[in-house]
């Protein structure tokens, strides 16, 4: 929002559309006018004025979460000599607003917290709040609320603080950690009866367990922990007060993972847990759900922190095995929630699993429920008819079992299909569901395929049934594709008459599947006949849409047979002998004018030209070099559509194109031509405000197509005129934080680069080292510093690997020069924060350069990286 300040009448009236306005076009109004408000400079002084007027709970609110957004993310705005008048502006609008809206106090507690982080002139913010509030009883909540968001915030992604601020803080908060526990007794002193003060106290004493800045030694002995064990023994503790007393202890349990450093405050959480098996038995006898999963998770997280005591010393001290025993206690609960939270242990190191495994056998001999198939067990039960048969959802678990108990699968197979059709219908669905999930026994024993195929066919003709029998089918397909080679004619008529069964997309598109699965086994003379036919329904029904006959209830989407149609292409995979003519190539050729004509009726649909590509791409991939006939008016059409409606499916197929034609010398300046007539428009795109992030779709595509190009033709790339700006482009979408689309960039410019770099014995090495080394004189330092950049400012950790190859690749072309790059870079770095902050030390970036530069291996690289982005976080 630029230009004036907008009136706070103004404000009024939108908030008020945001939440009142019955027309859902003046709510989405109101909020994209709002959310640019907030992203302006105005929304600073708005927000503060709009808290002082204090008007209703609506404006509060937004004025509440506005302050805290811009603290958040705009912080650098503010005049560093402003800082402490924001504060004192905060701190006093929250203790003002304490009664409105206990959401409003959330929100500026956090706007408080954040800003705390960000001031490195607030010292000691913790001793300044509890001096300032601590004797006022009525400020008591927005305090608790304060110190309990205050550690909280400490590693919020939202807070870009840097690693050296942050253990700055974290030293600060651990230095008066002893101030807030005492405070918080002073509460429990000062609550008597307040639920809501308690709750209150033990949600930021976990708060300050998490943050792992407690001295164990000093909470061992406090009154907290044992009011904490206090509260969850007693049977009239309220629901609310019991989970924040269990997410409390849960954190405290968590917080000692390494219990030889914290075992005076290890060993009473271990005792005090073991007092609440009663308590657990007596919530399972009032069928208190949510209390038994509290007690559950407690159980549980005592478990994990003190395993590696039961492995190494079971039955001593705190490998005391009665551990194990409250998890079996659970364990043996009948609500599924339960055992869902202990089914977490498959978490752990295989070998303690085996540990735990074997004592329970040798303890339970005769206990009947395992709790680590827990989950399958119950599920099995539902299907023997234990609970109502409605409730069958899956039939894995049960074959999973028989499996594992039950030698004759074969047996079981065969009373499945002679389940007469009678029996309930749910029973029927998962029988047929078994039959599927059993395709491997089917394939060991063909002789079942004539009555499994019957049994199916039966419930492929019933509308509650039809969905599964066809996924049934399918995996039949799938698996026993030999031996269905020779009912290839009934799945044929079955793929004729598709829509005659009340079948779900998904379930129709896998039955084809199964189909060309069986289809690409049949000998090669028969195949081009076959696809024919199996292709043949969905063509017609093309030709149909493009001539606008009337549908007779078949689907006026083109799209529904576009995707019939690539699930034949891309399944039908038949064994070709070098020099055969591939048996799909007739076909595809055939269909090519109703695909060609279906895309340039939909020319402008997003959604129809992209099912129209990917039928194209499987196509193509299906009869590879076999498709040459259609490469020139492939590419033609593409190029025609790409100038007037940029749908990136055409850079996606332009790769394809790529990889399939690339190596071929006569089709080599024909590919150039296409990425350069795709590369206008596609520039021209992403030269709009914003074009990056609003188009990161053409970004992944057009960086795929370029990479297949250095894949297979590098040096047609490297010698053509659109190489620079391909690159320059790259440089700028690194900062693209788009997963997909990032990955694609860097996986260009690591291939882009590495073409100059290995060896390959091939005879244009000599010629490629020369070109690469030419583009990244022109642009190496530039690419260089953005990548330093947007790793620290801009990308988040899990792109680092990405980054740190790109950066290994850079260094192995001339590792003198690229020293010379980094060190150009990180001296454009900032050094301090906006407000003072030391973000990075002369040390630091020194460590961080010999690191990277002498690193052996391209991991040494990431691993130096991590940390490094770290001081920028």
């Amino acid at each position: 929002m630029e230009g004036a300040k907008p009136t706070l009448q103004l404000v009024y009236q939108a908030v008020q559309a945001l939440y009142h306005d019955p027309d859902p076009s003046g709510k989405e109004r109101a909020s994209f006018w709002l959310g640019e408000l907030q992203r302006s400079v105005h929304a600073w002084e708005i927000s503060d004025q709009l808290l002082q007027i204090r008007q209703d709970v609506e404006s509060c609110y937004f004025a509440a979460q506005t302050m805290k957004m811009k603290i958040q993310t705009s912080f650098y705005e503010l005049p560093t000599d402003s800082h402490a008048s924001l504060r004192d502006s905060l701190l006093t609008h929250i203790q003002n607003l304490k009664d409105l809206s206990p959401v409003i106090v959330t929100q500026l507690a956090l706007a408080i917290a954040d800003l705390a982080l960000q001031m490195p002139s607030w010292k000691g913010c913790v001793q300044t709040l509890v001096e300032k509030y601590s004797n006022d009883v009525t400020s008591l909540p927005f305090l608790l609320e304060i110190l309990t968001v205050l550690p909280e915030e400490v590693h919020s992604r939202s807070l870009r603080i840097g690693a050296n601020r942050r253990t700055e803080i974290i030293e600060d908060l651990a230095f008066y950690s002893s101030t807030v526990v005492s405070l918080l007794m002073t509460c429990v002193e000062k609550a008597g009866t307040d639920e809501k003060m308690l709750m209150k106290v033990f949600r930021c004493l976990g708060s300050w367990f998490n943050l792992g800045v407690l001295d164990s030694n000093f909470m061992a002995n406090n009154k907290l922990l044992a009011l904490l064990f206090e509260v969850l023994q007693q049977d009239k503790t309220s629901s609310n007060l019991h989970e924040a007393a269990s997410d409390c202890v849960c954190s405290a349990l968590y917080a000692i993972e390494n219990v030889e450093t914290n075992l005076p405050l290890a060993m009473q959480l271990f005792q005090g847990v073991l007092t609440l098996e009663t308590a657990y038995h007596m919530a399972v006898a009032r069928e208190d759900l949510d209390k038994v999963l509290n007690y559950c998770r407690i159980f549980t997280e005592l478990c994990e922190t003190f395993l590696e005591k039961i492995v190494c010393t079971p039955g001593q001290g705190l490998g005391d095995l009665r551990t194990l025993e409250l998890l079996l206690i659970c364990a043996g609960h009948p609500q599924y929630e339960v055992v869902l939270i202990i089914d977490l242990m498959w978490g752990l190191p295989l070998y303690w699993i085996f540990f735990l495994i074997n004592y329970i056998w040798a303890s339970f001999e005769s206990f009947s429920i395992f709790f680590l198939f827990s989950n399958d067990l119950y599920h099995c039960s539902l299907f023997l008819g234990q609970n109502p048969i409605s409730e069958i959802s899956n039939s894995e678990c049960l074959l999973s079992v028989l499996r594992e108990n039950n030698p004759t699968l074969v047996e079981v197979l065969e009373g499945v299909v002679r389940l007469p059709e009678t029996v309930h219908t749910a029973v029927r669905y998962t029988s047929i569901e078994l039959v599927g999930e059993m395709s491997e026994v089917v394939d060991r024993n063909p002789h079942f395929l004539d009555p499994v195929l019957g049994y199916l066919m039966k419930g492929l003709c019933e509308k509650p049934l039809a969905s599964a029998a066809a996924k049934a089918i399918h995996n039949i397909c799938s698996v026993c594709r030999d031996h269905m080679a020779q009912h290839f004619n009934g799945l044929l008529e079955i793929a004729r008459s598709l829509d005659s069964f009340m079948l779900s997309p998904e379930a129709a598109v896998g039955l084809l599947k199964g189909t060309a699965l069986v289809l690409a086994r049949l000998p090669l003379e028969k195949i081009t006949e076959c696809l024919s036919e199996l292709c043949s329904v969905q063509v017609m029904a093309l030709k149909k849409l493009l001539s606008q006959e009337p549908s007779n209830g078949i689907s006026s989407d083109p799209t529904v047979f576009l995707d019939r149609l690539a699930v034949i292409f891309r399944h039908t995979n038949p064994i070709v002998e070098n020099g055969q003519t591939h048996p799909c190539q007739k076909v595809i050729q055939e269909i090519w004018p109703v695909l060609s004509e279906t895309l340039n009726k939909h020319r402008a649909d997003n959604r129809i030209v992209e099912r129209c590509c990917r039928c194209l791409r499987f196509a193509v991939r299906c009869v590879g070099k076999g498709s040459a006939a259609l490469l020139q008016p492939l590419v033609t059409q593409m190029v025609n559509v790409y100038h007037v409606h940029q749908h990136s499916c055409f850079l996606y197929l332009g790769s394809i194109l790529v990889d399939e034609y690339g190596m071929e010398e006569g089709c080599r300046q024909g590919l150039l031509d296409m990425l350069q007539a795709l590369c206008i428009p596609t520039f021209q795109l992403l030269e709009q405000q914003n074009g990056l992030q609003n188009h990161p779709d053409t970004v992944d595509d057009l960086f795929r197509l370029a990479t297949r190009f250095i894949q297979r033709s590098p040096v047609t790339l490297l010698r053509s005129q659109v190489v620079i700006p391909i690159l320059q482009w790259a440089i700028a979408s690194t900062t693209l934080d788009h997963r997909d689309a990032n990955c694609s960039v860097m996986r260009f410019l690591r291939d882009l680069i590495h073409t100059g770099v290995a060896n390959d014995h091939e005879e244009d090495f000599e010629l490629r080292k020369e070109l690469i080394g030419q583009v990244m004189n022109q642009l190496g330092q530039q690419l260089v510093s953005q990548l330093l950049h947007t790793c620290c400012f801009c990308l988040p950790p899990y792109t680092l690997p990405d980054v740190a190859e790109v950066l290994w690749e850079i260094m192995q072309v001339d590792r003198p020069t690229f020293c010379r790059w980094l060190e150009n870079s990180l001296k454009g770095l900032p050094k301090e924060t906006t407000v003072g902050a030391v973000t990075v030390t002369h040390k630091q970036l020194t460590d961080f350069h010999k690191q990277v530069t002498s690193a052996e291996e391209c991991k040494q690289v990431c691993w130096a990286l991590r940390d490094f982005t770290r001081l920028f976080r």
